[in-house]
């Protein structure tokens, strides 16, 4: 499966903004597609999950609220609705691949397929 991610820009704080994620092979039974981003300095932090059959999602704290994960089926693509967004929101952000158990979905050492990252600046 190879991923790649779009959306992101420029936008002021508590503006908004949706990232997609399309996936270019079949999504089988069993995988999950996350979301994670990285800022400057910073580790790569995990910010959500959508286990693909079935549909069932997980958040990381700081995403619970402004960010909502959603599909659409027809078209292999996962999306990260983004809310009310601050500066420090400001990373690359990266969509991602895994067949691991829901359990370790948070877990970006899990994931085996990476898209490219699209970059995401909040300005004051």
């Amino acid at each position: 499966v190879q991923l790649q991610a779009s959306g992101g820009g420029l936008v002021q704080a508590g503006g908004s903004l949706r990232l997609s994620c399309v996936a270019s092979g079949p999504l089988y039974s069993g995988y999950t597609l996350g979301w994670f981003r990285q800022a400057p300095g910073k580790e790569r932090e995990f910010l959500s999950a959508l286990k693909w059959s079935g549909g069932a999602t997980r958040y990381a704290d700081s995403a619970k609220g402004r960010f909502t994960i959603s599909r659409d089926s027809a078209k292999n693509t996962v999306f990260l609705q983004m809310n009310s967004l601050r500066r420090e929101d400001t990373a690359l952000y990266y969509c991602a691949a895994t067949r691991v158990v829901w359990s370790g979905v948070a877990d970006d050492k899990q994931y085996y397929n990476w898209g490219q990252g699209t970059q995401v600046t909040v300005s004051s």
